[in-house]
């Protein structure tokens, strides 16, 4: 399965608003996606709830996993950006 690891770019990391964002686009992909943290499960990134459950922090590095490469740019371009902005 394709991956890419990421640096977090929310101010307050991927935390309500942000791990909302990304499991909305998660979801409506329609294929499996991913994200995990360094030495971490995997969790299911169209869950808001299992996203925030990474305590992933702004400059923490995650890993988007997808067999879709398209969807896992989409996610992998949410995770990197500022979504409390």
């Amino acid at each position: 399965m394709p991956s890419k690891t990421v640096t977090v770019g929310s101010s307050v990391g991927l935390h309500a608003r942000p791990a909302s964002t990304i499991a909305q686009a998660a979801s409506e992909a329609g294929v499996p996606v991913t994200l995990a943290t360094a030495g971490g499960q995997p969790v299911d990134a169209g869950s808001a709830l299992l996203i925030m459950t990474l305590g992933a922090k702004k400059g923490d590095e995650v890993t988007v996993e997808s067999d879709d490469a398209s969807v896992m740019e989409k996610i992998a371009e949410l995770v990197e950006s500022d979504l409390d902005a």
